[in-house]
């Protein structure tokens, strides 16, 4: 699998999440650049990288490992979402665009379309979309990478329990419609509402039983 090198970071921490890279295990720049087809020089810049997001941490002597977070530090990023998506809300009702708003209206009728016709596989990609557009609208870059960060982190340390996707979706046209009029306080109090009842369904993942060898820890050939 050969990808671009801006890319690299990405890619690993789009398998860290996944589980391609399971909690624990070492992560050796050879088999790594192996693995996404580029030289070792990318594959050091996105070890650092991750490192800084608490994906990875390095060991003297040892090199770079998959991080293995707590149960509390699991804990605090529910709890900072809970903090920091009612802000995001409430600065996307007085600075959001034009086209942004278009977007988020366009998600919701297509999540409450899925949802009536049944058709709840597209759900996950969607609900993503639509986080993102509303934290991009809060036009704080800040805040944009803490609530992007915290998102994949999210979706690497818990798995979500199945709700009512018609009443998510209820709840994400509300707050749609309160960006709209420009509505901080509503898009606030909405959002807080939303995570509140959202986080309720997620179940922290259990930590891996076996930890892998480091030969095949990256699966540099074997996943390619």
């Amino acid at each position: 699998m050969r990808i671009p090198a801006h890319s690299v970071c990405t890619a690993i921490r789009d398998d860290i999440v996944a589980g391609v890279h399971e909690r624990g295990v070492r992560l050796t720049e050879e088999l790594l650049a192996r693995r996404y087809g580029v030289s070792r020089v990318p594959v050091r810049e996105a070890l650092r990288t991750l490192e800084s997001e608490g994906f990875v941490t390095t060991r003297r002597h040892a090199g770079a490992w998959v991080a293995e977070p707590s149960e509390t530090e699991a804990a605090d990023l529910l709890e900072l979402r809970a903090l920091l998506e009612p802000l995001a809300a409430a600065r996307a009702a007085r600075r959001r665009t034009a086209a942004q708003l278009k977007v988020l209206h366009g998600l919701v009728r297509l999540g409450q379309e899925r949802v009536r016709r049944g058709q709840e596989e597209d759900l996950r990609s969607l609900d993503g979309w639509f986080h993102e557009t509303l934290a991009q609208a809060c036009a704080s870059p800040g805040l944009i990478a803490l609530l992007t960060q915290l998102r994949h982190k999210t979706a690497w340390m818990y798995a979500v329990e199945v709700g009512e996707p018609r009443e998510t979706w209820a709840e994400r046209g509300a707050l749609t419609d309160a960006v709209t009029r420009g509505d901080a306080e509503r898009a606030r109090a909405l959002a807080a509402r939303h995570a509140e009842r959202s986080f309720s369904a997620h179940r922290l993942r259990p930590a891996p039983a076996v930890r892998t060898s480091q030969h095949d820890d990256n699966t540099a050939d074997a996943r390619v």
